[in-house]
């Protein structure tokens, strides 16, 4: 069993920047594969960044590539989130998995029913 919980989520103004963390009670935390998802009011969760178990592989969705960076510190069981340039758009819950099933491709690791484990989300506000 795996609990994950989410902090660092607030309100900020567009153009401003928030690090989100996720803290894992996972044993063997570097044998999981972390990710970042989003959900909107109204729409479908949705892909935003993962990072690989060993933690040589990260994947962005196109829409926070070069605005987004994930990352993981396995000696404290933690994952970021790395959020510079925000946009009202980014505006979310947004909620960390784990997994640790084999993947190597993007469309795996953005693929919300891969993870087994969610924690409860943290609220990003994005004023313009």
């Amino acid at each position: 069993q795996v609990e994950l919980v989410e902090s660092g989520g607030g309100l900020v103004q567009a153009g401003g920047s928030l690090r989100l963390s996720c803290a894992a009670s996972a044993r063997a935390f570097s044998s999981y594969h972390m990710g970042w998802f989003r959900r909107v009011p109204g729409k479908e969760r949705e892909f935003v960044a993962a990072i690989s178990w060993s933690g040589g592989s990260t994947y962005y969705d196109y829409s926070v590539k070069g605005r987004f960076t994930i990352s993981r510190d396995d000696a404290k069981n933690m994952v970021y989130l790395q959020m510079n340039s925000l946009k009202p758009e980014d505006t979310a819950i947004y909620y960390c998995a784990a997994d640790r099933d084999y993947c190597s491709r993007y469309d795996c690791y953005s693929d919300l029913n891969m993870y087994d484990y969610w924690g409860q989300g943290t609220q990003v506000t994005v004023s313009s």
